[in-house]
């Protein structure tokens, strides 16, 4: 599809492409679009939030988010829900706490500066009258070292302590971030979000985006983005997430892009992902802002004592792969979308980025599997599977 062919389709309307499978492209004012949250509400409504302006890293990026209404065909109208002029605002997260309030987490960056990020909390309020209608509050920023990061669901510990996963941009005095030394940490919180204190995940230089999932009450598996590009990689709690063993990696390749894990309802870990590393491409970039031209002068960040990140590897295709082992190993890979994946410019106007990533994935109480990616940084491409997918549907890798 060209640019003009995704902007065409970018109304919300959910078509049938198969007799399990449904599809959207979620409408959005804006020419860039990013980075997809799923969110299921107690009423059965689906939120999917995601940021969007001109290009990633401009202070015209800004949370966005749409509600699918129970019962409806149609996606709702884009809505923006943050407005810092001077900070890209990028990678929402979604959380509904225990007593009922609906919170945005999102990050907010100076241009391309990521080790300079900082986490801010907003509520989401609901139009009683117009269900459909979210506004946010101004929200704060966490009490958090700048350079967090977040991408991953909150979780809520057995002792009642919320634990937001993030990834550290770590600052390298007088170097410019590349990811060299970025770790992944959890946020912890015993008093309802009001403070935090960061813990720090050992041996986990180049892993981010931790994703855990609940095996059971007080013990969690997780798997990371790896800014090697090499392969997903996987840890344990067995103690609520207190503490966690050294990262591990798993069968699935990994492009240092996003991946999604949940528990579904028949026990098995499903993984959203692109299965594909840098060993399988020779595509590379400098780096994630490469684009953005800024009159940096500062040198790349010096690898020593972390690691060499690697940019630029296609970003498709997306696979939902299964796990029956708590996630050593995901023999079954269900192909979603396929393309060439192409990431060398983040432009999403001239039709060079192809890429089909950052995937979500959330299982309804029925069973149906809800989907939604990144399309061309063009359009936020939403998928539905009906009960029973796995079983189903075909395109097994």
């Amino acid at each position: 599809m060209t640019p003009d062919d995704i902007a065409r389709a970018m109304t919300g309307a959910i078509v049938s492409a198969s007799s399990e499978r449904q599809e959207a492209f979620l409408p959005s004012p804006m020419i860039q679009n990013h980075a997809s949250f799923l969110h299921l509400l107690d009423d059965g409504a689906l939120v999917c939030a995601w940021f969007g302006g001109t290009l990633e890293g401009k202070s015209d990026i800004s949370i966005f988010a749409s509600v699918l209404l129970p019962g409806l065909s149609n996606w709702g109208e884009a809505q923006r829900l943050s407005h810092d002029p001077d900070h890209s605002e990028q990678n929402p997260v979604l959380f509904t706490a225990p007593d009922g309030t609906l919170w945005l987490f999102h990050t907010a960056q100076p241009s391309g500066n990521q080790d300079e990020c900082r986490i801010r909390m907003a509520k989401i309020v609901r139009d009683i009258s117009a269900p459909e209608k979210l506004s946010s509050e101004e929200g704060h920023f966490l009490d958090l070292p700048r350079g967090c990061f977040v991408r991953a669901p909150l979780s809520i510990r057995d002792d009642g302590a919320w634990l937001l996963p993030i990834f550290r941009c770590v600052q390298r005095p007088g170097q410019k971030w590349n990811g060299s030394h970025d770790t992944a940490a959890l946020g912890v919180s015993e008093d309802g979000g009001k403070t935090w204190r960061l813990e720090d995940l050992a041996d986990s230089i180049g892993c981010v985006h931790m994703s855990p999932v609940a095996s059971t009450t007080s013990s969690y598996s997780a798997f990371f983005r790896r800014r090697q590009a090499d392969f997903v990689y996987r840890t344990r709690s067995s103690d609520g997430g207190r503490n966690w063993s050294a990262p591990q990696p798993t069968d699935v390749p990994n492009n240092n892009s996003s991946i999604a894990a949940i528990r579904l309802k028949d026990g098995r870990l499903a993984m959203i992902c692109n299965p594909t590393s840098a060993a399988q491409s020779s595509d590379r970039r400098a780096s994630l802002y490469d684009e953005l031209g800024e009159d940096d002068k500062r040198p790349d960040a010096d690898p020593t004592g972390g690691c060499v990140p690697v940019w630029g590897v296609p970003r498709a295709p997306v696979s939902v792969c299964l796990s029956e082992d708590d996630g050593l190993s995901f023999p079954t890979r269900i192909l979603i979308e396929d393309g060439p994946g192409t990431c060398l410019s983040n432009d999403s106007t001239d039709g060079r980025n192809k890429e089909m990533s950052y995937p979500w994935l959330l299982e309804a109480p029925d069973g149906t599997l809800h989907l939604s990616y990144t399309y061309y940084r063009r359009a936020i491409k939403y998928v539905r599977l009906a009960p029973g997918w796995a079983d189903k549907t075909d395109g097994r890798k």
